[in-house]
């Protein structure tokens, strides 16, 4: 992943000595279950811990040297380590095979990048609740296919936000809970050569479950559910900032991002202040999103194992993670910092001469004894009047002029018909849905 869009805790994950550190471990962790039944001496796993405890450094470019001669990098690990702790280190690995130490590092990456993702989305969430209230009641204008509609708030417009992220991160506890599976089961996982209560005892330390049937590798279709599950977020987050980028487009500007005092928005505009924020979540979702086929795609492995997922999660499993890190944290900025103009939003609210109220007066008719049809009729025709116009003309006006609805309806009750606050009176329980 490329510096610009990372953040350095979710970095120091997937670097190379934070996966050695977790593969010494696994090691270690077996060593002892198998001194505690006699497989191996209890000294080789004390020869192990005892140089641990040194804190030593991980010298990843010897490991690298080794492994350019043999092209395999699980024996190249093991082969320094016995380098630096001594004959009591050819005790590691006893039954195992070089899918016990991956499948089971990987599920310790995974979860610690996913504990820094639920932070994110804890930020986040609480980001959306605050603006989500401030403006609970802040009238806004709703559209669908892009074209007024009815009143809605803005701040109802966030608790939907807030409801979407939230099962987000529902989803993400569960694909956590998904992948965080131990195998310790030796070639083509029978057991045959190591204990069942060897992984056991390894998933106890490093905080995993069991995987029940591992073959020589941990099942993909977990880590296909999780990266969907990445890949879910990460449209959430596009909704939502496409949803702002709509909203500062210069004919709306209802919303916008933060612009800082000294920021540029065009080399050759001066005016210019561009939703740049918002359209780079964009392309990050769709990066995030692009990670979830090849996960899919590793779930087909030839027999009991191939390595045709392997090149592929040493993309993803960083990128993914990396990515909606930094995505999720930008967006939290966004939300957080956002400029919010009520008064534009009343504005454009009242540009289209009341259109927006024409379904209370459709309704009315109905209620007073006109058709479906004719009623639809009747107010569909004046409001095409006001389309013609701009908004020049006034929906309530022309239906006080038309003997069709006065015949049925005071201009009293069609003023009536055109109070904003009706379309708010459950704000309230849509709120107490949310947030409780």
């Amino acid at each position: 992943m490329i510096p610009r869009y990372s953040r350095p805790d979710m970095v120091k994950i997937w670097e190379p000595e934070n996966r050695f550190r977790i593969w010494f471990e696994i090691e270690a962790h077996a060593t002892d279950a198998l001194a505690q039944r006699g497989v191996v001496p209890a000294s080789a796993a004390q020869a192990l811990w005892k140089w641990w405890e040194t804190n030593p450094s991980i010298d990843v470019a010897a490991i690298d040297a080794i492994e350019a001669v043999t092209k395999h990098d699980v024996i190249a690990f093991l082969t320094w380590v016995a380098e630096q702790v001594g004959d009591e280190a050819r005790f590691m690995h006893q039954g195992m095979t070089s899918s016990d130490v991956l499948d089971t590092c990987l599920a310790v990456q995974l979860t610690q990048a996913t504990d820094l993702l639920l932070a994110d989305m804890d930020a986040l969430l609480a980001a959306i609740k605050t603006r989500a209230i401030e403006h609970k009641f802040t009238p806004t204008i709703g559209r669908s296919h892009g074209i007024h509609a009815e009143p809605v708030t803005f701040g109802m417009k966030l608790a939907q936000a807030y409801a979407e992220f939230a099962r987000g991160r529902e989803r993400l506890v569960a694909a956590r809970a998904e992948i965080a599976t131990c195998a310790i089961s030796g070639a083509v996982g029978t057991f045959a050569n190591i204990d069942p209560e060897v992984e056991a005892h390894v998933a106890s330390k490093l905080g995993l479950a069991v995987e029940p049937v591992s073959t020589q590798v941990i099942p993909r279709d977990r880590h296909a559910m999780y990266f969907a599950t990445l890949g879910v977020i990460a449209s959430s987050i596009e909704r939502l900032a496409t949803e702002v980028r709509h909203l500062q487009r210069t004919e709306v500007l209802e919303a916008e991002e933060y612009f800082s005092p000294g920021q540029k928005g065009s080399s050759a505009m001066p005016h210019k202040r561009n939703p740049v924020l918002t359209e780079n979540l964009t392309g990050l979702a769709r990066m995030v999103r692009g990670y979830v086929t090849p996960a899919l795609e590793n779930v087909a492995l030839w027999h009991e194992r191939d390595i045709s997922h392997s090149s592929v999660e040493r993309y993803i499993g960083p990128d993914a993670t990396i990515t909606l890190d930094f995505a999720l944290g930008r967006l939290t900025c966004v939300v957080d910092k956002l400029l919010i103009y009520p008064e534009r939003m009343q504005k454009n609210l009242d540009r289209m001469g009341g259109l927006v109220h024409s379904q209370r007066v459709l309704l009315a008719l109905t209620q007073a004894g006109i058709s479906r049809e004719d009623s639809y009729r009747i107010v569909q025709r004046n409001a095409m009047k006001v389309w013609e116009t701009d908004g020049a003309e006034s929906l309530m006006e022309l239906l006080k002029a038309d003997p069709d609805v006065t015949a049925k309806m005071t201009a009293s009750e069609i003023e009536d018909r055109f109070n904003l606050d009706y379309h708010f009176k459950h704000i309230d329980t849509i709120f107490d849905r949310v947030f409780g």
